[in-house]
């Protein structure tokens, strides 16, 4: 499934490392959980942030955090 027409918006939970940097844990897609097993890669735009996530469905994501607005989307799934 990619989701790049109209990207889904999410709730993540992030843990906030020792620069303060935040790292998602899990997300959550309507009632749906994903924990996130593994940060395969994380990247910076101008204005976002993304990461690369292996779920424990298997699943590989790509979540983007709009940085100005805090608000998180799903922008590509690839099932396991």
């Amino acid at each position: 499934m990619n989701v790049s027409k109209q990207d889904l918006t999410i709730r993540v939970e992030c843990y906030a490392g020792h620069r303060g940097e935040e790292t998602p844990l899990r997300f959550f897609a309507g009632a749906r959980k994903i924990e996130v097993v593994e940060v395969l890669d994380r990247w910076l735009a101008p204005d976002h942030r993304y990461f690369r996530l292996k779920g424990d469905d298997g699943g590989v994501y790509i979540i983007r955090q709009d940085v100005p607005s805090g608000r998180w989307a799903l922008t590509m799934f690839s099932a396991g």
